[in-house]
């Protein structure tokens, strides 16, 4: 077949290249010392998730600097298998903000590489894996290699092509951070309910009781010993949602909480889902509802809780014997009904979410490769 007649390849143009010819890796900024700057730390980071959904103002130190477009990639373990992945989007132009020194930034080069593309490239399955396998250091501190990051080698399309992948993908992150915030709206909404009838309202006659006497933390199974039921099965781990499975642990909703790593940190799964065993996770009881213990797990502040000091870690005991008011049955029946509508449309927002995550994460590793072709 002749030139002209050949067929044309979905990677045509193309080019394979070195990471650090075509981006920038912690490119150069700087802060004054002593000056007040946003920060963001490691904790404020959602796994798989471009938003970053909060910053403080505090004076620099050290740590990352970085601007706008900017992607952080978080550079140690359990936060980089996590998906701690993030697109920075918060500053104002020209400002510098700064985070954990345990974040690698990457930066697009001018008429070389695409910002948004970058970030879904970071998030990609190939690199993700070559940075994990890079990892050298301690048990529960390791840390990527630069070197190796900034010697990956990998196909670039052209800058046209980034931008075209880089929407299809970015549109349904949008839709998912739309969904995300409708959520975290409705979510405040029941909790300040729940702190007016259950914290400044509460009574001194209410019985005295310890965590332990009416939740019961089971701790997180391994993949392996799943059933198989229909569906993608969102999997927790201590950092939240870390990805999908068609195994589940449970058939009922639940509520998560961090065991090691990020501690203490509490997740409700309004759907079935399956938890790691860097977790716990609570059931439904007949007695009290999730939507009472989801609050009041929140309020008793577990995250304040290590008593590790390599890999920081929540001891179910310790957690047992924190102190707790009960208040009578029929108030606790009477906030489960005032905030049942907003957990039923909080549960359909988190299916949606769940599809369309599942959608990005299929789609993505196509797209990044060139087995599915977005021309411009």
């Amino acid at each position: 077949m002749n030139k002209a007649g050949r067929k044309k390849s979905k990677t045509e143009g193309w080019r394979k290249v070195k990471l650090e010819n075509v981006v920038e890796i912690n490119p150069p900024e700087r802060i004054p010392q002593g000056t007040k700057a946003k920060k963001v730390n490691m904790d404020a980071l959602i796994p798989f998730t471009r938003k970053i959904p909060k910053y403080v103002n505090e004076t620099y130190k050290s740590g990352s600097k970085f601007r706008n477009g900017d992607t952080l990639l978080a550079r140690i373990t359990p936060c980089l298998e996590n998906g701690k992945t993030a697109l920075v989007d918060f500053l104002a132009p020209g400002e510098v903000g700064f985070g954990s020194t345990e974040f690698i930034i990457m930066r697009e080069k001018r008429d070389i590489t695409n910002k948004d593309f970058l970030y879904h490239f970071a998030r990609s399955g190939n690199f993700r894996n070559m940075a994990i396998k890079s990892m050298t250091g301690s048990s529960g501190r390791q840390r990527v290699e630069i070197n190796e990051v900034k010697q990956y080698k990998f196909y670039l399309p052209p800058l046209a092509e980034q931008e075209a992948i880089a929407e299809v993908l970015s549109s349904l992150d949008d839709k998912i951070d739309l969904l995300h915030r409708q959520n975290k709206t409705l979510e405040d909404m029941a909790q300040t309910l729940f702190r007016q009838w259950f914290i400044e309202e509460a009574n001194e006659e209410w019985e005295e009781i310890k965590l332990g006497d009416i939740a019961i933390f089971h701790y997180g199974k391994s993949l392996t010993k799943q059933n198989r039921v229909d569906g993608d099965i969102p999997v927790f781990s201590s950092a939240g949602l870390v990805g999908f499975h068609n195994k589940a642990l449970t058939d009922t909703p639940g509520i998560i909480i961090g065991r090691k790593g990020t501690v203490g940190k509490v997740y409700y799964s309004k759907t079935p889902f399956y938890c790691i065993d860097t977790a716990f996770y609570i059931l439904p009881s007949d007695k009290y509802s999730l939507e009472f213990l989801f609050y009041l797990l929140l309020a008793l502040n577990l995250d304040e809780l290590n008593e590790d000091s390599a890999v920081p870690g929540l001891n179910r005991d310790t957690a047992y014997r924190q102190k707790v008011f009960l208040p009578p049955m029929e108030l606790m029946k009477r906030f489960e009904s005032a905030v049942k509508p907003l957990f039923n449309k909080i549960k359909s927002n988190q299916h949606s979410i769940y599809s369309l995550m599942n959608l990005r994460d299929t789609l993505l590793p196509k797209l990044i490769s060139g087995k599915v072709s977005v021309r411009p």
